[in-house]
């Protein structure tokens, strides 16, 4: 079974990108964080195959997180999926220079959420 990692600080955000992959009948291990620092404590002790992660998150946020696990050689490899209100076309930019796999932005919808997650292959 796959290991799939929200990284939200949004408890409903998370519930919902969780609730969309049971509607959907995939079936994955869910790990949750509400910061980016929490996100790596995860990533240390847990095999995670596809990350969700939100840009605006108190602590460390999801591009400084982003950043700082495309820079490891353990990581850099895992698909990373951006959803964030975070619309503005720089934003998306950087976000695709620091190795992000696909950027969805809210509110999404299940039929273009499981659009893009068949474009990332985890």
């Amino acid at each position: 079974m796959k290991a799939v990692m929200v990284v939200d600080d949004s408890r409903i955000m998370r519930n919902i990108v969780k609730n969309t992959f049971d509607l959907q009948k995939i079936p994955v291990h869910y790990f949750e964080a509400e910061d980016g620092s929490k996100a790596l404590d995860i990533l240390k002790t847990n095999k995670i195959d596809l990350i969700l992660l939100d840009w605006n998150m108190p602590n460390l946020s999801g591009i400084d997180f982003l950043k700082q696990i495309k820079s490891m050689d353990d990581y850099r490899n895992i698909p990373v999926i951006m959803v964030t209100s975070e619309a503005a076309k720089l934003n998306v930019i950087e976000a695709v220079k620091a190795g992000v796999s696909a950027y969805v932005t809210k509110p999404i919808n299940d039929k273009k959420f499981m659009e893009i997650l068949s474009k990332v292959s985890f």
